[in-house]
């Protein structure tokens, strides 16, 4: 089992606030789609039971 040791591999602090913005954004995106998506699947649930 290797270990990788961050610290060894300087990063530019605006790559890394780049990368977690990225990171940020795509998963906020994926779960308000996942969301909206299991909101819409209840309501057809919902609708379709009564």
């Amino acid at each position: 089992m290797q270990i990788i040791y961050l610290y060894k591999y300087p990063m530019n602090k605006e790559k890394v606030k780049l990368w977690f913005k990225r990171v940020g954004l795509v998963g906020f995106l994926f779960f308000l789609i996942k969301g909206l998506i299991w909101l819409v699947v209840f309501y057809f649930i919902g609708k379709n039971v009564t």
